[in-house]
């Protein structure tokens, strides 16, 4: 709970790539300046259009690794443990409803390398943080922490529920994600988050705006939620409140 003290927010907007209206939708919260936080997926074919959009936004930009939609950037046949028949990742349902970790720590290393020689490719540069997206296999985080530690990139821990994360060795508190939910109010979500933040470290609240397109109403289990982040990243009063909440927002540069 806040005291009165000032309370550091990182705002993270996830999925750039995944499809061109999410694309869209992240290129306009961009414009409001409360994320300054910006996850590529390099393995999706909207990847190029993300950057294209984001371009001339001093963003920071992560490699927010992805090995549960479209296709890898790995020859299949080299991964099998990653991908279905038809040589596409299998689905994060398919992680869920699985109670064993079947990802092969050589193979995900792999695939986790040939993502970041992607993201390079795209932006001329290294990711200014690094970390994956929606599955919560053991094998993967410790993939991404290997890879993370072999090239000095800044990782950041993946979500765990109840726990604090991690940003290199810096603490950070990990907000509650609650998007999924039927009834998602993302202001109320915010607001219930800054009365728990920590005084104490970097808070961290993960949001996927986006708008929606037929590619992500066929693959995708976020949809209306999103435009509703985008609602409100794009909300001068949003802006305005967490100021009155001696909120500093910041991104992973902030962070050492």
């Amino acid at each position: 709970m806040s005291s009165g003290k000032e309370i550091q927010l990182l705002i993270r907007s996830d999925d750039l790539g995944y499809s061109e209206a999410v694309n869209y939708g992240i290129a306009k919260v961009l414009e409001y300046g409360m994320t300054k936080s910006i996850g590529l997926m390099p393995n999706m074919p909207s990847a190029v259009h993300g950057i294209k959009l984001i371009q001339n936004y001093h963003t920071c930009i992560g490699q927010h690794t992805n090995i549960c939609v479209g296709k890898p950037v790995t020859d299949p046949a080299l991964i099998p443990s990653l991908v279905n028949q038809n040589g596409d990742f299998k689905s994060s349902s398919v992680y869920r409803g699985s109670s064993e970790d079947f990802v092969n720590l050589d193979e995900v290393i792999m695939e986790i390398k040939a993502q970041l020689n992607v993201f390079r490719k795209l932006t001329g540069q290294d990711p200014e943080y690094f970390e994956g997206h929606a599955v919560r296999s053991q094998n993967f985080i410790r993939g991404l922490q290997i890879v993370a530690e072999e090239y000095n990139l800044k990782y950041s821990s993946m979500y765990i529920p109840g726990l604090n994360g991690v940003v290199n060795s810096s603490p950070v508190h990990r907000c509650r994600l609650d998007s999924m939910n039927t009834n998602y109010d993302p202001f109320q979500t915010l607001k219930n988050e800054i009365a728990d933040a920590s005084t104490d470290m970097p808070n961290i609240f993960v949001c996927h705006p986006g708008y929606l397109d037929a590619y992500l109403l066929c693959y995708s289990s976020l949809t209306i939620n999103r435009t509703k982040e985008v609602e409100l990243l794009c909300d001068p009063n949003v802006f305005f409140w967490l100021q009155k909440q001696n909120v500093t927002l910041i991104s992973y540069r902030d962070i050492s």
